[in-house]
């Protein structure tokens, strides 16, 4: 059960090694420009691997959990699958339901674990295999694997890798705990954090922050919904920035001021040096480039 990228490199490696009677995963939803139907990438990759899938709206459904017990599942793979299962189908499978997490429990339980990590500042996180009880990220820990945060690190470059990390824990744990050699330990009680899913108004820079953490801000919300400002009505994403923590002047936050060729953007302690940005409907370029066709960006205050 699963459905965006990071989900997909942990079923194909299920299909490889076990029978796999069915992938369950988000029903197609809009997307792009013109709204249309996209499916999840674990449909995609469900479809090429030749499995079953099943789309439920709401997997608590009567008619869904029917459909699920059909396929009489030994135990059930969770990662990133983004409904809340209800008990009955926590208690369908002999083994259980076990939970891929991108972060090290209990730190950073719920939607957006990885961006949460960035955010904060983290230089550590991982991912952890948990037996899934009732609550939201709660359940006792099978195994775990650490993986740095590394200071060029966005949310999709961390997916990219953790996908990977999740993929072998699962795999070198798995035989052993359908085996009855694995013992789940209970969650520690001290260091539980949480995170809520991202919004598109959480890329919206805020310039009266810190710029440390604009750029942090900037890595977390990439690639979505992407960090951005406001020129002169027009909406400008910043692709990729640096803090300047030490940089001090007059102007007042949200203030573009010249930086060699390029150019900074002074927030409420420190400025963020600019390095990639894009306007809407333009394709993205180096913040030089940028400049040499927008003379009034340098000076401009930034909404």
């Amino acid at each position: 059960m699963g459905s965006p990228a990071f989900a997909v490199p942990a079923l194909e490696a299920l299909a490889q090694a076990y029978p796999v009677v069915g992938v369950v995963t988000q029903p197609d939803r809009p997307a792009g420009r013109g709204s249309r139907l996209r499916p999840p990438p674990v449909k995609e990759a469900a479809e090429r691997l030749g499995l079953p899938v099943f789309q439920p709206e709401k997997v608590a459904a009567p008619a869904a959990l029917e459909h699920l017990r059909a396929w009489a599942p030994d135990v059930i793979v969770v990662a990133a699958f983004g409904q809340i299962l209800p008990p009955a189908l926590l208690s369908l499978p002999p083994h259980g339901c076990l939970n891929l997490h991108a972060s090290l429990l209990p730190r950073w339980r719920g939607a957006a674990p990885i961006a949460a990590a960035i955010l904060a500042g983290d230089t550590v996180t991982g991912v952890t295999l948990m037996q899934m009880d009732e609550g939201v990220d709660t359940g006792p820990i099978l195994a775990w694997r650490e993986e740095p945060i590394r200071p060029d690190d966005t949310a999709g470059s961390l997916t990219e890798r953790l996908a990977r990390v999740a993929t072998k824990l699962l795999m070198d744990v798995l035989p052993d705990y359908l085996a009855g050699k694995v013992r789940p330990v209970p969650q520690p009680e001290e260091g539980v954090t949480y995170c809520r899913p991202l919004k598109k108004a959480d890329g919206h820079l805020d310039w009266t922050r810190p710029a440390v953490e604009l750029e942090r801000q900037v890595r977390a919300v990439t690639p979505w919904p992407g960090a951005f400002t406001f020129w002169e009505g027009q909406m400008v994403k910043v692709l990729r920035a640096t803090p300047l923590p030490d940089w001090s002047g007059p102007e007042p936050p949200g203030t573009v001021v010249p930086l060699g060729e390029g150019a900074a953007v002074i927030a409420g302690q420190g400025a963020l040096q600019l390095l990639e940005v894009q306007m809407a409907g333009k394709n993205p370029m180096p913040v030089e480039a940028f400049l040499r066709g927008r003379r009034g960006f340098i000076g401009a205050v930034l909404g």
